[in-house]
């Protein structure tokens, strides 16, 4: 078939040697509370993740930010309002919070 001269090529879908597809990720809202949010100096953080990322693949990215030593290693998750496990998949619009420890009377 032939194009116009400058129109865009169309191209298929590009994967990466270990067959998953090429730039489809995740764009994941991380809500942070009380010590968490103190020490990332802000109630929300956003990560971008691989499609098919699990809560544990989040959980790696958010440890190795710059405040990331402020989370225990296995940190209490909720994905929608409803706690997860580590090997639960994330999806797109998932809303993920991050649960500190409560103390108190």
């Amino acid at each position: 078939m032939l194009r116009a001269p400058g129109a865009p090529r169309a191209r298929g879908p590009m994967y990466f040697r270990d067959g998953r597809l090429r730039g489809v990720c995740l764009q994941i809202s991380v809500l942070l509370f009380a010590s968490y949010a103190d020490a990332f100096k802000a109630p929300v953080v956003e990560v971008a993740l691989d499609d098919g990322a699990t809560v544990r693949d989040l959980l790696a990215r958010v440890q190795g930010m710059a405040a990331g030593h402020a989370l225990p290693p296995a940190p209490l998750v909720a994905v929608n309002q409803c706690y997860a496990g580590a090997d639960d998949e994330l999806h797109a619009g998932d809303e993920v919070a991050l649960i500190p420890p409560v103390a108190g009377g």
